[in-house]
């Protein structure tokens, strides 16, 4: 990107020491350029957009008032870092954004040593930053510790215990709530509406433009403690909250006001104990597609970045499109189901249903575990309630899961989203573990469609069932059949013979049906669609085991404790020995790229399906391709 004649400020700031050398008067129009080259670069590679053009004056400011990397900014979710990113050595490696061996789309421990701590879920920084705070006093060291939470995250339960536990404890910690009113979903909630209440009145209106003032001449701690503390407190209402939880609280101020914002830090940076700064940014500020609809633009596709529009989706319906489909099918038919997100319709596909259905539809914010328990307590009352979930968000409810739904046996239906693999978002999002996690739970259904239609189907016959059922399916498009709109339950527990071979059978789980058939083709052998994880079909599993000389099992999860570890319990339990080998994700965090890409790379294309079966089986077992 040409650098000579549109970012004159910024090609002069590598890392934050070269930030710090600039003169205040020059950072709006670094501001300036660094928004546009954020624009500029994530219409190229896609990734998180809105949440990033909110925070490019606090992110200027924070890395010019605190001695970066020694000072600690700890970052909450990691979809605002981009800016981040570009100010801490990473500018000129933006280009390679979520790509394979590119730059994370998250703050990464391993990628910088400014990102402080590694994160991709909501809720967190309050708490890791409390740790790195008690771990610098045990030290003796003066160093900063600043967390930075947008007010979606702020909807999380974490988020609160570490607010409850820092104020407790005295421990010097700044927090920094970056109020956008928006998460990625519309936020929901008390906080939420609280805060909206505050901000939208005249005292807030008031307050903005006079904390400019005040909050930039701040007196020392001494005297601000005599002079204006009780001034403060009683002028901002929504002070009281955070002053409860022992927090000295400032603000609200103009997030996007980059004067205001480097004086409050210089000011708060000079305090101890715990402190609260409330900021309040527009999210998409500065890119007019993205401040009308921060929500489309929370998450982008490349795009053209005179006209926002982006590239086109595949034709074919994508998984998640199925379920909403579903969801407002099932819906018109019984008035029992109730839809819950924590604080994901659009991504779980729910938005049509949120609007067709507003009554039976619950977005619980940034709370995974209550999400669980309130669908228990539904459920607890005769009403068929369906959690969309990711299955790396479903990992953060799971005594919720366990004690709450599976151990009281609750018709709770869970479609499980972004399964398996999940591409440019990397290990933080990938659904690697479910199989793994819930099939050792008694009482529940474990489902893998192997296609858009069984999916559907599915999904009808785990909401049948009278006890808790899961569908996992993964991110993305099928390979486009056709949707019986009759809707029908599947018999629970048995597998589908989809090809008959010799001497090889492969039992395969989920959408890696497509390429196992391929493999299948070359090798002549014969293929099962599991489609049950739990229970699972031992009865096809030891059918295939006595006539076969040889089993192999392909799933889109972790090897280890996954569906293949139950086929070979099965074998086990039956005392039958044949071999199996057991084909799936590794022991080890997958790093981003094309989904595509990663499905090659951990061999579970259908040419690295062929490859393993042939090495792992004796010569003569299978055909060599191209042969009789």
């Amino acid at each position: 990107m040409p650098f000579q004649n549109d970012y004159r400020l910024l090609q002069q700031v590598d890392f934050p020491e070269d930030l710090r050398r600039l003169n205040e008067s020059e950072l709006p129009a670094l501001a300036a350029e660094l928004r546009r080259f954020l624009i500029g670069t994530v219409s190229k590679t896609g990734g998180h957009l809105a949440a990033g053009l909110g925070t490019v004056e606090l992110t200027i400011a924070l890395h010019y008032v605190f001695n970066t990397p020694e000072d600690r900014l700890v970052w909450d979710v990691g979809h605002q870092t981009y800016p981040h990113k570009i100010l801490t050595g990473r500018r000129e490696r933006m280009a390679s954004l979520r790509q394979k061996g590119g730059l994370s789309g998250f703050p990464r421990r391993a990628e910088s040593s400014y990102d402080t701590f590694g994160v991709g879920h909501a809720s967190t920084s309050v708490g890791a930053a409390l740790g790195m705070a008690v771990a610098a006093a045990r030290e003796g060291s003066d160093r900063n510790v600043v967390a930075i939470i947008g007010d979606g995250a702020l909807s999380g339960g974490m988020a609160f215990e570490a607010l409850n536990n820092a104020g407790n404890m005295d421990a010097n910690l700044l927090v920094v709530l970056n109020d956008n009113d928006m998460s990625i979903s519309p936020n929901v909630g008390a906080m939420s509406n609280y805060l909206a209440r505050i901000l939208s009145g005249k005292v807030y209106a008031t307050v903005r433009e006079g904390s400019k003032t005040v909050l930039s001449t701040l007196p020392p701690v001494l005297e601000l403690a005599k002079r204006a503390e009780e001034h403060m407190k009683g002028m901002i209402m929504p002070g009281t909250f955070f002053e409860e939880l022992g927090f000295n609280y400032f603000g609200p101020i103009d997030g996007h006001n980059l004067h205001t914002l480097v004086k409050t830090l210089r000011n708060l940076r000079g305090l101890r104990g715990p402190r609260f700064l409330h900021i309040v940014t527009r999210k998409g500020k500065g890119y007019e597609p993205a401040e009308g609809d921060p929500c489309v633009y929370h998450g982008v596709t490349p795009f053209d970045p005179a006209t926002g529009k982006m590239e086109k989706k595949p034709a074919r319906k994508t998984y998640t499109q199925v379920f909403g489909e579903w969801l407002c099918d099932m819906a018109a038919c019984d008035p029992r189901l109730i839809a819950i997100t924590p604080a994901m319709r659009e991504g779980s596909g729910l938005v049509a249903f949120s609007e067709r259905f507003p009554d039976r539809y619950f977005d619980v914010g940034i709370a995974e575990q209550h999400a669980l328990t309130f669908a228990a307590g539904l459920a607890c009352e005769g009403l068929k309630p369906v959690v969309a979930i990711y299955s790396t968000f479903l990992q953060r409810a799971y005594d919720q899961l366990i004690h709450d739904i599976c151990l009281q046996n609750l018709p709770v239906t869970f479609a499980v989203d972004r399964a398996g693999l999940v591409g440019p978002d990397g290990p933080t999002h990938a659904g690697s573990f479910d199989l793994s996690y819930l099939r050792c739970l008694p009482n529940i259904t474990v489902m893998t469609p192997s296609d858009e239609n069984e999916c559907r189907q599915m999904l009808y016959t785990a909401f049948s069932q009278d006890s808790p059922a899961v569908v996992r399916y993964p991110r993305g498009s099928g390979r486009g059949v056709e949707l019986d709109p009759v809707m029908s339950a599947l018999p629970v527990g048995k597998a589908e013979l989809r090809r008959r071979g010799k001497g090889v059978a492969i039992l395969a789980f989920g959408s890696l049906l497509q390429p196992v058939l391929a493999a299948a083709e070359e090798l002549n052998a014969t293929v099962v669609n599991m489609r049950f994880v739990k229970p699972l079909d031992a009865e096809m599993v030891l059918n295939m085991a006595r006539t076969h000389d040889f089993l192999v099992t392909v799933e889109e999860n972790t090897v280890l404790g996954g569906a293949g570890s139950a086929v070979t319990e099965a074998l086990a339990d039956a005392g039958i020995s044949t071999p199996v080998l057991h084909l799936g994700l590794p022991d080890s965090f997958i790093d981003q790229g094309e989904r595509e890409e990663l499905l090659i790379q951990c061999g579970l294309d259908a040419s690295g399906i062929r490859r393993a079966i042939q090495a792992a089986t004796p010569a003569g077992l299978v055909r060599m391709p191209g042969k009789a």
